[in-house]
């Protein structure tokens, strides 16, 4: 008798990714669901990359959210203890990039460490370099050696998985070097969607990009069409409070409209 359907075999580094969002489900996340008129900002971008500079929408925005960060350092903060928090000076960020594992694309973390510290062109070479890495299912996080015990915890029964993630996120120090205290994940890049898509993250503050698609805005008490992306931030509620976050985000929608960084 014909079989009627087939098996495909999930490549391991979709374990971690499982295991994320089950824990993520015990964050206190509050979501926004933002539109940013980008049309200035990627006529800019088109003049620069005319003129010869090698910068990505992807780059920029991630230098965008973390100026907006420098100034409301509090919203990538950890819960230390139910009377502290910690804050990291710098800002590392987890961005996935979409890689290809023998016959499927197969999305995987990098870290950048320090993006305060670096231009939009260092970051673009960074996630470039990365784009360029050959992978294989031994990898963990792009760019990064992972150690044996790394390794190992894709054999480890699903309740032990979990309990690392569990221990990794109540330890600031070790998350903030492993994973950072930052997430960013772009599906804009793989096509047009005219919506939103609410994710899951372990992360103090992580941020869903999506589509830039043309609509109707009204600017100056006229309607124009104009680029908008929409963009999805999650913001845990435990370490920040409702009027901080809407500063931040105020924040954030100043550099990105105003297409700072790259005057």
């Amino acid at each position: 008798m014909d079989n009627h359907f087939y098996y495909t075999k999930i490549p391991k580094s979709r374990i971690a990714t499982f295991d994320v969002y089950s824990v993520g489900l015990l964050k206190h996340h509050v979501s926004a669901l933002l539109e940013f008129d980008v049309t200035d900002c990627r006529t800019k971008l088109s003049q620069l990359r005319k003129s010869g500079s090698n910068i990505s929408f992807n780059a920029w925005l991630i230098k965008a959210i973390s100026k907006a960060l420098e100034k409301h350092p509090e919203a990538s903060s950890f819960l230390y203890n139910k009377k502290k928090l910690i804050t990291f000076k710098d800002h590392n960020v987890s961005f996935l990039v979409e890689k290809q594992l023998g016959d499927q694309k197969v999305p995987f973390p990098m870290v950048i460490d320090q993006v305060n510290l670096k231009s939009v062109p260092d970051i673009t070479r960074e996630i470039e370099n990365v784009k360029s890495q050959k992978v294989s299912e031994k990898d963990i996080v792009l760019d990064k050696k992972s150690k044996f015990i790394e390794r190992l915890y894709y054999n480890l029964p699903g309740f032990l998985r979990k309990k690392v993630w569990k221990y990794i996120i109540n330890h600031p120090g070790l998350a903030y070097k492993k994973m950072g205290n930052v997430s960013i994940t772009s599906l804009g890049m793989i096509g047009k969607i005219n919506g939103w898509f609410i994710h899951k993250s372990i992360h103090p503050v992580s941020f869903g990009i999506g589509s830039v698609i043309k609509k109707p805005t009204v600017v100056d008490d006229v309607i124009k069409i104009r680029e908008i992306l929409n963009m999805t931030v999650l913001i845990d509620h435990d370490v920040i409070d409702g009027a901080q976050m809407v500063r931040f985000l105020k924040e954030l929608t100043r550099n990105i409209e105003m297409a700072n960084e790259l005057s």
